[in-house]
Formats: structure tokens, C-alpha cells, sequence
């Protein structure tokens, strides 16, 4: 199985998440279900129904993480010999040639990639066109709306 790349920032917020479910979510939930068996008939009891499913929610979402966790690889992007190149975890300034708007993305892991925060999967169609380039070099990006021309301004790996 390949090692699925993940940001120190990434491994880092799903460790605290982990953290999280096993250390306040499990201990609330297995009380929340105590405390609807203590009610009686569990057939028809939907407390005990409703913590039971959150039950089933968390323990899947522990799993998952665990998985994720055991299966990537972390790159600190500060510690990568790039040369100038945009590589995984980069965070680059872009000027669209067409509009000359600026945007700043971050290329990171697609379990990380969030748009609103300006992190960009590295499977994206603007990764892909961008890894790999320096500055001043202009990516061509296939859009849903039609090609799309990027010149990379700076790179930065933070």
C-alpha cells in the first residue's frame, strides 16, 4: 500500500482529534448508555438507541484516523531540499494571467485540503499543474470554465 503524504500540521490536528475522541467523546458516550439502560425496556428506549449509534459514529471515526495515521507518510516541508520548486506542502502566491487576481494556496494531503483556508489537495488540477515548477513559470490549468494560465510569484515552504 502506498503512504498517503500528509502535512506535520495535518498528522498533528488528527492526532488531537484521536485524542479528543478517545479522552472526552468515548468516556461521554459509555455513560450516556449506562445512564439510558438504567431507564429499562431498551426496545423502545431512543436514548439508548441515539448513544449507541454515536457510539458506532465515533469508534468508525477512531478506526479511520488510526488507519490514516499508520498509512501516511509526514513531510515537514521545512526540511525539504526543494530548490526553488513547488513540492507537496509548499504554499504559493499565483497571479491569474487573465484577471491578474493573486491567490495563495497551500499543496497538501487530500484528507487536509480545505479551499476556505487556502489548502489545495496535491491530486487537484492546479497541484498537478504546479508541482514541480519554479517562479516566474507559468502552469496551465485545465478548469471545468476552460484552460486557466498561473504565474507562480513566490514559494514559500512554512
Amino acid at each position: 500500500m502506498n503512504k498517503i503524504p500528509i502535512t506535520v500540521r495535518g498528522a498533528e490536528k488528527l492526532r488531537e482529534e484521536l485524542n479528543q475522541l478517545k479522552t472526552v467523546a468515548r468516556p461521554r458516550i459509555i455513560k450516556a448508555i449506562a445512564e439510558a439502560r438504567a431507564h429499562g425496556d431498551l426496545k423502545e428506549n431512543a436514548e439508548y438507541h441515539a448513544a449507541r449509534e454515536e457510539q458506532g459514529f465515533a469508534e468508525g471515526r477512531i478506526k479511520e484516523i488510526e488507519s490514516k495515521l499508520a498509512n501516511c507518510q509526514i513531510i515537514d516541508v521545512t526540511q525539504v531540499n526543494a530548490d526553488g520548486r513547488v513540492v507537496f506542502g509548499a504554499t504559493v502566491e499565483l497571479e491569474d494571467l487573465d484577471s491578474g487576481q493573486v491567490v495563495t494556496y497551500q499543496i497538501v494531503g487530500e484528507d487536509e485540503a480545505d479551499i476556505k483556508e487556502s489548502r489545495i489537495s496535491v491530486t487537484s488540477p492546479i497541484a498537478r499543474a504546479l508541482i514541480g515548477k519554479s517562479v516566474e513559470d507559468v502552469a496551465v490549468v485545465q478548469a471545468p470554465g476552460g484552460q486557466r494560465e498561473y504565474e507562480i510569484r513566490e514559494i514559500k515552504y512554512i
